[in-house]
This record gives C-alpha cells, structure tokens and sequence, in this order.
C-alpha cells in the first residue's frame, strides 16, 4: 500500500520515468512491478537485490515493516548523491553508517521523533538538521547544491501533513 500511494504522489509532483522495485518475496515486487506499470504507464522494473533498489536513483523511498532494531539492509555508498531517501518505515533498514552519509536529515515533527527515541526507536540516527515545517517556511534552506544527500524521516502527522498540502498549495499558486 505504501509503495503504490508513494509512487502516486511522486509521480504527481516529478517527471518520475524508471521505477525500480525490491521486495524480499520475489511475486510480490513482480505483481507491483506489472501493477504500477500498467497503472500509470511507467517503465517498472523489479529487481533482485536492495542495491539494485537504491544505487544510481534520485529518489527512495523505503516501505517495510517498522523495526525497533534497523535490518540495515541499506548500506553505506549506496544512495547517490544529489539523492533524497525518504523513509516510510522509520529508520528499519538503514545502516547507521548510510543515514550518516546524509547532508541533511529531516523529520516531521522533532518532540514526536525524541519520544519515540524513548521507546526504543531511532537509536542511532544522525542529528536532525530540520522540521518539515522549517523547510517548508523557508526557515532553514533546503537542498543547497545538487550533490547534498537529503533524507526525510516522516512520522505522520496527519495536521502536520494537512498544513503541508496547504502550504504548499499555496506557494503552487504564488510562484
């Protein structure tokens, strides 16, 4: 569900091309492989292998199961750069070694992301260098150059998530 609703709104805001797609069952990354392409017309790919998923892409975005202990499937030197990662499934399956490799780590909404650091969560993350909310105001710039490595750990916050859409709205209708 994630990867089709992610893929959807990626689409409606990028000239989105190639797809690749990676699950650990092999009939289910080729049932969305085959879905998704007939969908939307896209050029879907399903592929063997994680590296395969993630290396040589503008954009990732990660879809599993939430883990209090990282999979680390994800590896350093794996997300190229200029790249943006953005992870549906907390930090499951991203070695710390690959998160701290961003030049920006962002999130949703900090207090939410500490308490869930309390619980067992997002042991081993690279500090957060913005809100959402911040980049979106205009408060802290965003990608700065096209080589920055951005990854966006989102909660979500469904208010978060409204405000959002109509910031964002807005500045479509502004600019």
């Amino acid at each position: 569900v994630q990867g089709r609703s992610n893929l959807e709104a990626l689409r409606a805001l990028f000239p989105v091309e190639r797809v690749v797609a990676y699950d650990t069952r092999h009939e289910a990354r080729e049932a969305y492989a085959k879905e998704m392409s007939l969908k939307l017309g896209l050029d879907v790919h399903s592929v063997e292998t994680p590296r395969e998923a993630v290396s040589g892409c503008d954009i990732v975005v990660t879809a599993g199961p939430i883990l209090k202990i990282p999979h680390a499937t994800i590896q350093s030197g794996w997300l190229s750069e200029g790249a943006f990662a953005s992870l549906v499934d907390y930090d499951s399956y991203w070695h710390r070694a690959a998160l701290r490799e961003a030049d920006k780590f962002c999130t949703d909404d900090i207090p939410q992301l500490e308490y869930y650091r309390t619980i067992g969560y997002f042991q081993d993350i690279p500090p957060v260098y913005a809100e959402l909310g911040e980049l979106i105001t205009g408060r802290k710039p965003g990608r700065e150059n096209v080589r920055e490595r951005t990854i966006a750990c989102n909660l979500g916050l469904a208010l978060d998530d409204m405000a959002t859409a109509i910031a964002l709205g807005a500045c479509r209708v502004i600019n």
